[in-house]
């Protein structure tokens, strides 16, 4: 395991009980635990996007006031839904935030799940074309993305500009350079991260996966990143792609974190259905004292497949507790799992 960040849905609720009670609770305490897992030397701050939800949504302001008030940390996304996504707009912001941040941005994109409304991509504009379903739409905005993140012009340029204009066709700025090899792609199906693959996209798994075979979670999940990576190798690709996984895991250290995750019922995987046709299968939570934590990780072949662990984290229970939810795994936990 090289990397070990965190991942945060940002959800928040005017409930008394939660400690992020609105949307500007959710955004600023997200970049002071951005700002505290960099001082106790996690890796990375990811973040979920969701739209129509209690939830962060367009990601590019909170990375961009990440990426200014850090130095070392990656900053990234798992996932943007790019059903709802401009991919020239986003290109621009993209290589705003990356720039702010000095080249650390790692954007997690997908085809999205199944959001808060019906077809809410629709609200947005954006429409699959004829005999392509909402996925395609996804995966086609993505590929434009892709293209456009080289940087390569192709605007023709107006022959009586308002400013001077550099020679030959324009690009969009500003650019970026190396974004585009700090792309990776969700993948719920082994298919889905092939061609992510073949595309020379670094590859995402989450805590779900389309249920493929009828085995363990972390089992598929492991046969998935083996299939990626072959894949990657087929296509001649120069580099050497990233992998990463997310889980929940707690450690068990006091009285409160009992209180929290110590009373079991999630130490199984679960088996769902994410729409009316795709059966998916749910990965276990992990929640238990320091040294049986270890050797339940290590029986875990997705994560030792992974080069990044991503820790998803209880936003709602405020910075000081998810700073020591993400302490203690990296001080009691990683070291034993090759972490440094």
């Amino acid at each position: 395991m090289k990397k070990i960040g965190f991942l945060s849905f940002g959800h928040w609720t005017p409930s008394s009980q939660s400690q992020t009670r609105s949307a500007a609770d959710t955004l600023l305490q997200s970049i002071d635990l951005a700002v505290a897992a960099e001082e106790l030397g996690a890796d990375g701050a990811y973040f979920r996007v969701h739209h129509f939800a209690r939830q962060l949504a367009s990601p590019f302001p909170l990375l961009a006031a990440i990426g200014a008030r850090t130095k070392r940390i990656e900053i990234g996304t798992a996932v943007i839904d790019m059903r709802y996504e401009n991919p020239f707009y986003m290109v621009e912001d993209a290589g705003s935030a990356d720039l702010i941040a000095g080249g650390r941005l790692q954007l997690g994109i997908s085809r999205g799940s199944p959001e808060q409304v019906i077809d809410g991509w629709r609200y947005f504009g954006y429409q699959p074309a004829e005999g392509k379903s909402d996925a395609d739409m996804g995966r086609q905005h993505a590929e434009v993305f892709l293209n456009l993140l080289r940087g390569e012009g192709f605007a023709q340029p107006n022959p009586r500009p308002m400013f001077p204009n550099p020679p030959g066709l324009l690009r969009l700025e500003p650019h970026s350079e190396g974004l585009r090899e700090r792309i990776w792609w969700g993948a719920s199906s082994d298919a889905t991260a092939v061609w992510a693959a073949r595309l020379g996209m670094n590859l995402q798994s989450s805590t779900l996966k389309n249920d493929e075979t009828g085995e363990a979670f972390h089992i598929q999940q492991a046969k998935q990143i083996r299939a990626y990576r072959a894949a990657w190798k087929e296509a001649g690709h120069a580099r050497e792609p990233r992998v990463s996984v997310s889980r929940s895991i707690f450690a068990l250290m006091n009285d409160e974190d009992r209180m929290y995750f110590g009373r079991g019922g999630d130490g199984e995987d679960q088996i769902g259905f994410i729409d009316e046709r795709t059966r998916a299968i749910f990965g276990r939570s992990y929640a238990a004292e320091p040294e049986v934590l270890i050797e339940q990780l290590k029986q875990d072949e997705a994560i030792a497949e992974a080069d990044t662990l991503l820790l998803t984290v209880p936003n709602q229970l405020g910075v000081a507790y998810n700073a020591h939810v993400i302490e203690t795994i990296l001080t009691e936990v990683a070291p034993a799992l090759g972490w440094r």
